[in-house]
């Protein structure tokens, strides 16, 4: 059983255009561009692999692409777009896709989607059983800005916009948050949605591939490369499988 939050139909039919800041050219060209360098000729796999965002500009790069998923929507909603992608129905601590892969990876904190340490240990675990040795583990993960918060004081913005106001509020002892966002309408009502989430610090991360007999590669703190520091508030994170 899944301890994730499943995407309904509605949510999935909305999600590239509430998401849509996501597939900007500045902020997806120099993710495909990383993993498209560690991918080679593939293939890869995607965990969470949603609506396509990053596997389609990948797969259109030459890299064949397969995708573990566990919201139907959220497939159809892919397969809309690119109908030859495999997608294979199922949580990503536990399913598996057929071959093995130079490279899986996790984006933008769907990793914290799975919501107990045991699940996410065990989609380390998933992602070391479909690589072949010397292939490549990838997760992207948000860094918890635990330092803006007050005594007291349980929720941070972590975006304000014109159209769009999200925080998260979050559980420092077990680690659960719930992101919730509200978006204001063109008629001029407002909008909630909720998910939740339980963060991973990067040295968790990095006990997690141990514990997968992964070996660690290399941490950034984004897609272009950017040192990983105290400040950082995300974090790119490589292992590999050794040969």
């Amino acid at each position: 059983m899944t301890s994730s939050d499943v995407w309904d139909e509605a949510t999935a039919a909305g999600y590239d255009r509430t998401s849509s800041f996501m597939f900007t050219a500045d902020v997806l060209d120099p993710a495909v561009d990383f993993l498209a360098e560690l991918a080679g000729e593939g293939p890869a796999l995607e965990f969470a692999v949603g609506t396509g965002r990053v596997a389609i500009p990948l797969a259109s790069r030459g890299v064949p692409v397969t995708g573990i998923e566990l919201s139907q929507p959220m497939a159809d909603q892919l397969h809309r777009k690119r109908p030859d992608l495999p997608v294979v129905m199922g949580d990503m601590a536990t399913a598996t896709a057929p071959g093995t892969f130079a490279l899986v990876y996790v984006v933008w904190n769907s990793l914290g989607n799975v919501r107990t340490q045991a699940g996410q240990v065990d989609c380390s675990r998933n992602a070391a059983r479909h690589l072949a040795p010397g292939g490549h583990f990838v997760v992207e993960l948000w860094i918890p800005q635990l330092r803006r918060f007050p005594p007291g004081q349980t929720a941070v913005p972590f975006h304000v916009g014109g159209r769009h106001v999200g925080f998260d509020t979050l559980d420092l002892v077990t680690q659960q948050g719930t992101s919730h966002h509200y978006w204001r309408e063109d008629d001029g009502t407002v909008r909630y949605a909720a998910s939740n989430h339980r963060y991973v610090w990067p040295a968790e991360l990095d006990l997690m591939a141990q514990l997968a007999g992964l070996e660690h590669v290399r941490r950034v703190a984004d897609w272009h490369g950017r040192p990983f520091t105290a400040d950082s508030e995300s974090a790119v994170s490589v292992w590999r499988k050794p040969a």
